[in-house]
């Protein structure tokens, strides 16, 4: 929901310039100035953990098989479950919860608890892919596809997140901004040694701005539109994730290519009308794949960063 108070428009444009220069600039900052220190190790030297995973449906995994929680949608072929047998974890507690916001960790979501009540003192990584419902990922699906038939060579989705003389959407990033750093500091409260890592979005359209209604239903120019939201709220979340001494695990640059556009066959994020096992603009189950072995990548680095 937007805040009652509209900023001016000039104004505000010039101020969403600057703030999302300065997250760039900060999470650049932060990530040349890290230090690093080794991953905990048992005694044979092999990686240990307490495994904790929180986060919302693109890691739960709805409709892949094999579904294990139906309140949450949570499939044990999704990417915390891979990486926690390829890592051969001593305890994995996978809390996510389709749906859930920044708001879910602290409050229950039908008979899943509090998401933050699954870290505690013993935990040493946690990862946390949220955001995307706190921006409006379905809501902005099903505006943008309502408005095409509008005008489907041009940008009328764009034009109405616009229409207050700002972008709402931009403005509902940095809105976001802040919920997900108090999720990152009560991580780190409840779990001091922690090795926390904030996983980004993959992508969903095409990256290099083309359409492909009607198998996805938007308008031609929104294409690049929503593509440009997306990269923002990644942004967001880099720059969030190395300001509260967190990591981040890119997902998007792995999955250029496979998103909701193409065929079958080469396609990781199925469309609105899914053709493999997974909830509509989702990851399928080789989406879920990708997305352990980003993160897979990032935990064998065994580089953690302060």
């Amino acid at each position: 929901m937007m805040h009652r108070t509209r900023p001016g428009g000039a104004a505000f444009k010039r101020g969403t310039a600057i703030t999302l220069a300065a997250l760039s600039s900060w999470a650049l900052t932060v990530g040349l100035t890290d230090t690093a220190s080794a991953a905990p190790q048992d005694a044979h030297g092999s990686p240990r953990s307490s495994y904790v995973a929180l986060g919302d449906s693109y890691t739960s995994g709805p409709v892949i098989p094999t579904q294990v929680d139906a309140n949450c949608a949570r499939s044990d072929h999704n990417y915390p479950s891979i990486t926690a047998r390829e890592r051969h974890v001593i305890s994995f507690t996978d809390v996510s919860c389709g749906g859930a916001t920044t708001a879910e960790m602290w409050q229950a979501q039908g008979t899943n608890g509090p998401q933050l009540d699954a870290v505690r003192g013993e935990t040493d990584l946690v990862t946390l892919q949220i955001g995307g419902n706190d921006v409006g990922f379905g809501s902005i699906i099903g505006t943008c596809a309502g408005l095409s038939a509008k005008d489907l060579t041009g940008n009328p989705c764009q034009q109405y997140y616009r229409a207050p003389g700002y972008d709402q959407l931009t403005l509902k990033i940095l809105q976001t901004a802040p919920k997900v750093a108090r999720v990152l500091r009560e991580v780190h409260n409840k779990a001091p040694l922690a090795r926390v890592i904030v996983v980004g979005y993959p992508d969903l359209l095409p990256d290099d701005g083309t359409g492909c209604y009607p198998n996805v239903p938007f308008a031609a120019k929104d294409f690049p539109y929503l593509r440009d939201t997306e990269k923002r709220l990644n942004l967001m979340l880099r720059a969030v994730a190395l300001l509260n001494r967190a990591e981040y695990v890119d997902t998007y640059g792995p999955t250029v290519g496979h998103d909701m556009c193409k065929a079958p066959a080469d396609r990781w994020i199925e469309p609105l009308r899914p053709g493999a096992p997974a909830a509509p603009a989702h990851p399928n189950a080789k989406g879920e794949e990708v997305m352990a072995q980003a993160l897979l990548n990032t935990l064998s680095s065994g580089v953690r960063h302060h």
